[in-house]
């Protein structure tokens, strides 16, 4: 682990020195725990794990529009309200 330095609000200090009591755990732990939860929260695909989940999605949907793939320009503008 690598160590390092927070500044907290009081009030926040004070919520964490509760909820540590409270869980019967660290202040540390709970701010590893919350660091944690948001990276996991706001991690981004990699660009092969956008490729492979859109070679998944192909032929999975259907339009019931038996000409899309000739009329793609105009059904798009349609639906875009163009």
């Amino acid at each position: 682990m690598i160590r390092t330095q927070v500044q907290l609000s009081e009030d926040s200090m004070r919520a964490l020195k509760r909820l540590a009591t409270q869980r019967g755990t660290s202040i540390a732990a709970l701010v590893r725990e919350a660091v944690e939860e948001l990276v996991a929260s706001r991690r981004v695909a990699s660009a092969d794990d956008l490729r492979a989940r859109a070679i998944a999605a192909v032929g999975r949907f259907r339009s019931g529009i038996g000409d899309l793939s000739e009329r793609h320009d105009e059904e798009f503008a349609e639906a875009a309200g163009r």
